[in-house]
């Protein structure tokens, strides 16, 4: 390769390409689509679920039971692992168990578990409370703080009814 010969063939600013302009072009008569199918038609659209006229993958996999896409995820926390991870005397937040990676991933509530034991005085917030998990909590000391979960679909209707009657 001689030096002269690098940028040879390479384009900057590639002219586009003109469809259906006459046989001398390369892409006259059919435009580049072939003959015949459905790609060839005006108006052809494919859905990103097409397999080329297959079975579709998600008509394939086996369903089973209800998948309930609005419930609220609830991620557990047992207490044991609380008490490993936190110092005495600490405030366990929701970011805090985050920043310890004890409660990872998306989630709507949290819910302590009474897994472990609790030989720390410790003040732990979360959405909800195993009863086991509450009373070793308050035996060793330490306080409970109950987080207000998310409003249900129910209640935003509520509100927004309540609201509307104000004004």
């Amino acid at each position: 390769m001689n030096l002269n010969d690098v940028h040879r063939g390479i384009q900057k600013n590639r002219k586009r390409k003109r469809i259906g302009r006459g046989i001398g072009s390369g892409t006259g008569k059919t435009s580049g689509r072939g003959h015949k199918g459905h790609k060839s038609r005006s108006g052809y659209s494919r859905k990103p679920n097409f397999q080329g006229g297959a079975m579709p993958m998600f008509r394939r996999v086996p369903k089973r039971g209800f998948n309930n896409r609005w419930a609220t995820t609830v991620f557990a926390v047992n207490v044991g692992r609380i008490n490993d991870a936190f110092d005495d005397g600490a405030e366990v937040t929701l970011e805090s168990l985050a920043a310890k990676d004890l409660a990872k991933g998306r989630f709507d509530e949290v819910k302590i578990l009474g897994d472990g034991e609790v030989t720390k005085k410790l003040t732990i917030s979360a959405h909800r409370f195993s009863k086991s998990a509450e009373e070793k909590i308050t035996a060793a000391g330490g306080t409970v703080n109950k987080l207000v979960a998310k409003r249900t679909p129910d209640q935003r209707v509520e509100a927004l009814k309540t609201q509307q009657a104000k004004s």
